[in-house]
């Protein structure tokens, strides 16, 4: 069955992005400034990302305008919006349950919920994500949008690896059973 999986990174003070909702401090402290970390190899392990409209179109009007950020993979982008579907890129406002459960039923690599917070948090409280990748951006914000909000679930987790370049630390969990 392919795993639902959070790849995200937040400040050290748990935003993941400032009041404005930019992502310019995304960045380690240039330590080691050619190394990518984790993401290489993890953008190969999905097939399929989640995102919401806000990530969605920070993407396509600041970070990558130019073409499609995830060219190659099947992009959900959950909203009440009315958006044209491309071949890539399907606008939807599914029940995030159902959409998961019938995402899971298909054959194919993992599932990646991208962003934002909100749809993060929509899906921890309906306990729909597998592993947890958090990327610690060595950056104190003091203020901006929380990873994680308030839930009336506890989910309790198991660290299952660590790593660490350019300043920047990934922990990796999965659900304890």
């Amino acid at each position: 069955m392919r795993k639902v999986v959070l790849y995200i990174a937040t400040s050290l003070d748990g935003y993941v992005a400032d009041k404005a909702g930019a992502v310019a401090w995304l960045g380690g402290d240039d330590s080691e400034p050619e190394n990518f970390g984790s993401y290489p190899q993890f953008i190969e392990t999905v097939d399929t990302v989640i995102l919401g409209y806000s990530t969605y179109h920070q993407i396509v009007t600041e970070l990558s305008p130019e073409k499609w950020a995830y060219e190659g993979k099947q992009s959900y982008v959950l909203t009440h919006r009315e958006c044209e579907n491309t071949e890539e890129i399907i606008f939807t406002d599914r029940d995030i349950s159902e959409l998961i459960e019938e995402l899971r039923a298909t054959e194919g690599k993992d599932i990646w919920i991208c962003g934002g917070a909100s749809i993060v948090n929509q899906m921890l409280e309906k306990n729909l994500i597998d592993e947890f990748t958090i990327s610690v951006i060595p950056t104190i914000l003091g203020d901006g949008i929380k990873l994680f909000s308030n839930h009336s679930i506890e989910q309790k987790l198991k660290l299952i690896s660590t790593r660490n370049y350019n300043g920047i630390v990934d922990l990796v969990y999965i659900q304890r059973k």
